[in-house]
């Protein structure tokens, strides 16, 4: 696995959705790669940071009430994982 692999697969591993073979590939891509390491850090802090963003500030223009709860529902269940 490449790094551009890596970065487009990161949201899939998040999400626990990637299949054993591919989740293999890219944990030992991670044990070698630094830059990815820190690329993965960095969703997860956006992620834990979106997590907490007060009801006020959602809906974002144009995003349904329910959209905005599946969101918000979604952000939190990541920054639990």
């Amino acid at each position: 696995m490449n790094c551009d692999e890596f970065v487009e697969l990161v949201t899939v591993f998040l999400d626990g959705a990637m299949d054993e073979p591919t989740e293999l590939r890219f944990l030992t891509h991670l044990t070698r790669c630094d830059d990815c390491e820190t690329c993965l850090d960095q969703f997860r802090q956006t992620i834990a940071m979106l997590g907490e963003l007060p009801a006020q500030s959602l809906p974002a223009p144009g995003l349904s009430g329910e959209a905005s709860d599946r969101l918000r529902g979604a952000f939190r269940a990541m920054r639990r994982g």
